[in-house]
């Protein structure tokens, strides 16, 4: 069932009509309405793929029952800890035995998991075995997120949820399967359990938050697809550098809409039942440095891979005697960054990994940590060439060189995201750096775009309907990078006002029909 399918459509309008009319009519359901949501998560997910169903079960149960255990045994070690014929040393005995059995648990729950989706996702990749496994929908979001859970159990961080269906609906929240984002359970558990009447002003802003969200899936990231295809899809040996750059700069366009508009929309729909999900972008093309490009795209996972792989990875011991080893003979910058920057390599590594076992995803997510590393341990040296050339660091000017600067090193990294031949990614950057050509660039987009995007019509049609929702899009991502909240303003106006507003998405969407009849599905979708 895919997000922009009339079946999604009538599934989520039925849901909303159980949820909210069944406990107004008998209101003693109304402390059960959570059940409500875990009976459409469950059938959304058999709709889909029922003997996926297993997989989503399993991974509930296994990391429920694991967290049930480690926080028995913290509970048992507290109950022994009283006992004052203890002395000190048995109490650290006693709480060293706790931590060993916690482990076990913990990575019976982990392993277990993990390898459940390595096994579905990679082993075909890696083995050429020819056996087709079927990756069940949404477990790479779903396998993060309940490990997320059992990791913050382990750290005591807050108390484990003793019933299981509650677990399970946090687990298996229908929006969320799709295209994410990897939520924490103390951030949204409640809200799922919680008692909701219908708010319209609420329902409003939920609306209006879907609408962008198609209009971003329609008229933007579907109008550029075949455009970037026609290019990147075949050999690029005879594709001069200034159209692989032009297309580069599409598909950098294409990602954005799918995946924020993917988003978008899961996010309006969860919050017309009431519950928030957390964030996955804030206009990460305003972006002043690659690091800050991350902690602004897909801020879930990039948030997961801090807390769960890029702290636990930096304090080992042996990662914080390196450091001082570091700091003692290259003094206090290197002893900070070095540490920091071989954990930045490691995170992103298994960014690109996750994404896919494909060898370009690999190269995307070193360059991506190389890069960041690098900038770290060279920051001294630029501060101080700023100063020595008497840079207005703090001015608007420099503010925008920086955004500018980081677009093109983003831009770069998408050359491994997007070209799927290592060969064919060698050629492309040879051609941008060696063959521009920029005189030849009206024919060769003449030849990939116009004459292989089924004419000129569909060809300049499809673009300019992509290029006047990129205009629209940069505009509101302007406004909420002034901390405007858009749909908020939005509602506040009269009707004529939401109307007139609601007019542009709403026509670009339909004349984007025009063009593409059948929208394809959501790129991350895929992971």
């Amino acid at each position: 069932m895919d997000l922009l399918s009339l079946s999604y459509i009538g599934f989520v309008l039925a849901a909303l009509l159980c949820y909210y009319a069944l406990p107004h009519i008998v209101p003693r359901l109304r402390r059960y309405q959570w059940v409500i949501l875990l009976l459409a998560s469950l059938s959304f997910y058999a709709w889909n793929g029922g003997k996926s169903l297993i997989f989503i079960l399993f991974t509930s149960l296994s990391i429920w029952l694991c967290a049930l255990r480690i926080a028995a045994l913290e509970a048992q070690y507290k109950e022994k800890k009283r006992d004052k014929s203890l002395d000190r040393a048995a109490k650290k005995a006693l709480k060293a035995s706790m931590k060993n059995r916690q482990r076990i648990w913990l990575l019976a729950g982990l392993l277990s998991n993990f390898g459940i989706l390595a096994w579905l996702k990679y082993w075909n990749v890696i083995f050429h075995t020819g056996i087709g496994l079927l990756l069940p929908l949404g477990i790479s979001f779903y396998t993060f997120q309940s490990t997320a859970y059992l990791i913050d159990i382990y750290g005591a961080k807050y108390a484990p949820e003793r019933s299981y269906p509650h677990f399970l609906l946090f687990v298996s929240w229908f929006p969320q399967l799709l295209q994410g984002p990897i939520n924490r359970f103390d951030k949204m558990a409640g809200s799922l359990t919680a008692e909701h009447r219908f708010d319209a002003a609420e329902a409003e802003r939920a609306c209006w938050l879907i609408l962008f969200g198609l209009m971003k899936k329609y008229a933007v990231a579907d109008m550029l697809s075949s455009h970037i295809s026609s290019v990147f899809d075949g050999t690029l040996s005879d594709v001069p550098g200034c159209l692989i750059v032009f297309t580069i700069l599409l598909y950098s366009v294409q990602q954005y809409a799918d995946f924020s508009g993917g988003i978008d929309i899961v996010m309006g729909v969860s919050r017309l039942f009431g519950v928030p999900m957390m964030p996955n972008f804030r206009q990460p093309y305003f972006s002043v440095s690659l690091g800050d490009f991350w902690r602004r795209w897909h801020i879930s996972l990039g948030a997961w891979m801090r807390d769960y792989l890029f702290y636990p990875f930096a304090l080992l011991k042996p990662m914080q005697n390196f450091g001082k080893w570091c700091t003692h003979h290259l003094g206090k910058h290197f002893g900070r960054v070095l540490p920091a920057g071989i954990a930045n390599i490691l995170v992103f590594f298994v960014v690109g990994i996750w994404h896919g076992a494909q060898l370009h995803y690999v190269f995307w997510g070193l360059y991506n940590g190389i890069v960041i590393a690098l900038s770290d341990l060279t920051e001294p040296f630029w501060k101080s060439l700023s100063k020595k050339l008497h840079l207005h660091t703090q001015g608007r000017g420099f503010h925008i060189f920086r955004i500018v600067r980081t677009f093109i090193i983003v831009n770069i990294g998408w050359y491994f995201d997007r070209i799927y031949s290592a060969r064919e990614e060698l050629t492309a950057f040879a051609n941008t750096i060696f063959r521009f050509q920029p005189a030849v660039f009206g024919m060769a987009y003449r030849n990939k775009f116009i004459t292989n995007g089924g004419g000129t019509f569909m060809a300049l049609g499809s673009m300019a309907v992509a290029l006047a929702g990129t205009v629209f899009i940069f505009m509101v991502s302007l406004r909420r990078e002034r901390g405007t909240d858009v749909e908020a303003q939005v509602c506040a106006q009269p009707f004529w006002v939401r109307g007139a507003a609601a007019f542009i998405p709403v026509m670009l969407i339909l004349v984007s029909f025009v063009f593409v009849q059948n929208a394809g599905g959501f790129m991350y979708a895929n992971f």
